[in-house]
């Protein structure tokens, strides 16, 4: 690559030796991903992964991709960018965990206005630490650099991931009844939702995100930069030791949106308010910008950023799973009959 150079692609403004340098300084981050099945390195045309299909009847492939959205404006205000990747990794494989499947690897997208190698490789920094924690490979990705079209300092990041479930072990939810037990996952605050509302209730583009706030026990960029926790290990071993009926990823759309995506027809989720555990963030939000509890549940994930139906007979095996994997897991309702899909009471 040393002999890789064009003075008039770098007139226009792209220069390709950053892109090189960036991929230099990212290999070791990449290098903590490196699991069992991983093939090539990064650099090649394409990431290659042969997946271990022992015991496996009848191999699934379930795949995800999201991005971390305007949470990364946050990140760029504070010119910190080793936690969004993260974000990133999580959106993506907390969906397909929802199935039943494990990841397998993830592939980044970077598009940037200004090709920086070390603010790079502190967004991979990120994802590969979103990798270490899902347990998945970082396989590959691409950094585009997009002068005229994209301000300097500014950046898109999204990702896809790909995982692997046996078709007999996919989650299903034909098997759910009333009685089965809701179970909450507990977020570590906003997750990657709803940040279009945070930062226009916070006026995040004027406030002082290094303030400390003592109703949040932090600084308020601290609290809105928070990466999104990844339930990828404690889901999986729930699965292993319960009858696990559904799963629900809480993002975009809130409990109202999510939870049903799980529920067969004429089943309710049935959730008690006052079992929650609500992080100070969200009345926060909800008083300064007066907004509404219907609205509040339908837009953020309120403290729950998953929830797992078990049936009644191996609520307490699920539990002691997810406990076990590091997740302070706790029931919040329970599954009746209704049509209304999701009953807050």
């Amino acid at each position: 690559m040393e002999n890789s150079h064009s003075a008039s692609y770098a007139a226009a403004g792209v220069n390709i030796e950053a892109g090189y340098e960036g991929v230099r300084l990212m290999k070791a981050h990449v290098d903590r991903t490196v699991i069992p099945g991983v093939v090539s390195g990064i650099g090649g045309f394409g990431g290659l992964f042969a997946p271990d299909l022992a015991g496996m009847a009848e191999p699934v492939l379930v795949s995800g991709t999201d991005g971390v959205g305007t949470k990364q404006r946050i990140a760029q205000l504070m010119d910190k960018h080793d936690t969004v990747g993260i974000d990133c990794v999580a959106m993506c494989v907390n969906d397909i965990v929802c199935c039943g499947a494990r990841p397998l690897f993830f592939l980044d997208y970077i598009a940037i206005g200004k090709n920086e190698p070390e603010k790079v490789a502190s967004l991979v920094s990120g994802v590969a630490e979103g990798c270490v924690q899902a347990g998945c490979a970082l396989i590959g990705g691409e950094t585009a650099e997009h002068p005229g079209v994209m301000a300097a300092d500014d950046y898109d990041l999204a990702g896809f991931s790909v995982g692997i479930v046996d078709k007999t072990k996919i989650v299903d939810h034909s098997a759910m009844k009333p009685g089965d037990v809701i179970l909450a996952l507990p977020s570590s605050g906003l997750h990657s939702n709803g940040y279009s509302l945070v930062r226009k209730v916070f006026d995040v583009e004027h406030a002082d995100l290094g303030a400390y706030c003592g109703e949040l026990g932090t600084t308020l960029g601290e609290a809105l930069l928070t990466p999104t926790r990844i339930y990828v290990k404690p889901v999986l071993a729930a699965l292993a030791a319960a009858e696990i009926h559904g799963i629900s990823h809480i993002t975009g759309g809130g409990f109202y949106e999510n939870i049903p995506r799980c529920l067969p027809d004429g089943l309710t989720a049935r959730i008690e308010k006052a079992a929650l555990r609500i992080p100070p963030i969200f009345p926060m939000l909800q008083r300064m910008g007066d907004i509404p509890e219907r609205d509040l549940f339908n837009t953020f994930n309120c403290g729950v950023g998953m929830v797992v139906i078990a049936s009644a007979a191996s609520a307490d095996k699920a539990l002691s799973a997810l406990r076990e994997g590091g997740c302070d897991a706790y029931p919040i309702g329970e599954i009746v009959p209704g049509e209304d899909r999701v009953v807050l009471c």
